[in-house]
């Protein structure tokens, strides 16, 4: 049991100078040594310093993972700044609002984004902006990491920030999460209790940094004597060969990982790997022995929020379908809309706990009126729905705002999601609620169908009514090429069409015999 965070810059810097030629991380097989890392932070700690920027100041970064992210974000974490991560695929509105919002003293870019932040709007210094990309540029990034500057000031302690993590915003504007070093340390702590990693091990990162579940692996090292093995992005048709000559031994996945890999023609390589673990959130009941089967790997499924320093349960006992149990320093509760406790399996609200100072956040940054729907008491009210079994075992069933009102009923998009998605034809699918012409909301489904297959709308819905309830049943149902998606392959819903000329209309269908 952990009694008290620490934060992790102190113990970096301690290895790197007992081990500078240890490997902390390989991206795409160039090795990248403790050593070089201590260096490179510090000359970028010391250029904040030269640039003004003072402990707290707050450097944003649009930048996909590179081998110069790790020197940046430890330098920005030595120096006591905050990173504010940008998703490296944001643009216009959305990222005017992050910069806008965060006001960042220092803008860290790739050269190639550099019109795509001009384009947004927001009014952003040029003197401010460090890009990646051209090492003949003395005010380049790399330029910088070079310098060999040095920087002695103490290292930043538990409580302090980190980052400010803007959430996905998959259904309206994001939060700022203000994460401490204390937070992201425990968050390495549970990927070690969740992942029983052990020296030697190595995990694979194709998740970018900029997301939590990226930046969660960079204390991994620090932590424990693992390896991260690092590519530039993820692709479902080299996965396996990267995973191969990585030597990897734990994988991790979100959102539609796992169902886009099964998709993968199968092969007689499919078990020569040395992945022991495939851990993450988002393993659907059927996907789970598909995959464990084909691959031959343990799933590790967990639940958690940024908020609540990423991982807040755990399933180490292969219970297929459940997220786990809470974590050493949390205590997981479901309550109803009074904040009252519910019997076991009985569902309501996820409500998180810890007597641990320092495990869950303080606050979003300038949103006290989210903050105080979020905290209440000093617990932070998910707004997810579960239930817990007699084991004490949390089953997740999805946001409760995430949810249509159909009928009168409160109606699941997860649930319906989950009976879409057992369809042989779909790839997958989305939910949301639209204008109804009478009551309150009709459920429109957006479905993608798998390669190589069709989906008729009428024949889809036939098969929909045999599995959901009559208020379950989805009104409208539009056939889409793709969907646009977060970094960790969620589907963002705020960007679906709520227009009703693109669809099947279930009611305008001929009375069925």
């Amino acid at each position: 049991m952990i009694n008290n965070i620490r934060g992790f810059i102190a113990d970096f810097s301690a290895k790197a100078r007992n081990f500078p030629e240890r490997v902390f991380a390989d991206f795409n097989d160039e090795a990248i040594t403790f050593g070089r890392l201590e260096n490179e932070s510090a000359s970028f700690a010391a250029e904040l310093r030269l640039r003004g920027l003072k402990a707290g100041a707050r450097v944003a970064v649009m930048m996909r993972n590179s081998p110069e992210t790790l020197s940046l974000l430890l330098g920005i974490a030595k120096a006591g700044a905050a990173w504010v991560p940008i998703n490296a695929q944001q643009k216009g509105d959305g990222l005017r609002y992050i910069l806008e919002h965060s006001r960042p003293e220092l803008v860290v870019c790739e050269q190639g984004f550099v019109p795509v932040l001009a384009d947004c709007g927001a009014k952003i210094r040029a003197e401010a902006v460090i890009t990646i990309g051209d090492c003949r540029d003395e005010r380049s990034l790399e330029s910088i990491l070079q310098k060999n500057l040095e920087f002695a000031e103490t290292a930043p302690d538990a409580s302090e920030l980190f980052a400010i993590m803007y959430t996905s915003g998959t259904t309206g504007r994001p939060k700022g999460v203000r994460v401490t070093h204390g937070m992201l340390r425990l968050a390495g702590e549970a990927v070690r209790t969740l992942t029983a990693m052990k020296p030697a091990d190595v995990f694979f990162v194709w998740e970018p940094f900029f997301h939590i579940g990226g930046a969660q692996l960079l204390v991994l090292p620090i932590i424990e004597d693992v390896k991260l093995a690092m590519v530039d992005r993820f692709s479902a048709t080299r996965f396996w060969e990267q995973v191969r000559n990585s030597g990897a031994t734990h994988i991790h996945y979100l959102g539609g990982i796992l169902q886009i890999l099964l998709k993968q023609p199968e092969t007689a390589l499919d078990r020569q790997h040395k992945v022991r673990i495939a851990w993450g959130a988002g393993c659907l009941n059927d996907i789970w022995p598909k995959f464990r089967d084909r691959f031959g790997v343990e799933i590790r499924e967990c639940y958690g929020m940024t908020e609540a320093s990423s991982i807040t349960t755990c399933n180490t006992e292969g219970v297929v379908g459940s997220v786990g149990k809470a974590m050493p320093w949390y205590r997981i509760d479901i309550e109803d809309e009074n904040g009252n406790p519910l019997p076991a399996d009985h569902r309501g609200e996820i409500v998180v706990r810890s007597s641990l100072d320092g495990a869950l956040f303080k606050g979003y940054l300038d949103n006290p009126e989210a903050t105080d729907r979020a905290l209440v008491n000093g617990a932070l009210r998910t707004g997810d729905s579960g239930t817990l079994d007699s084991n004490g075992n949390l089953w997740f069933h999805g946001r409760m705002t995430d949810s249509v009102r159909c009928k009168g009923e409160n109606v699941s998009a997860w649930e319906v999601e989950h009976v879409v998605a057992a369809h042989p034809a779909v790839e997958d699918c989305a939910v949301i609620g639209v204008a109804a012409d009478v009551g309150e909301q009709d459920i429109k489904l957006f479905v993608k169908a798998k390669s190589g297959n069709s989906i008729d709308p009428d024949q889809l819905s036939r098969w929909l009514s045999e599995r959901l309830a009559s208020y379950q049943i989805p009104r409208y149902i539009a056939i889409v090429a793709d969907f646009e998606r977060t970094p960790s392959q969620r589907i963002m819903k705020h960007l679906l069409p709520r227009e009703l000329n693109d669809c099947w209309d279930r009611l305008e269908e001929p009375a069925r015999a």
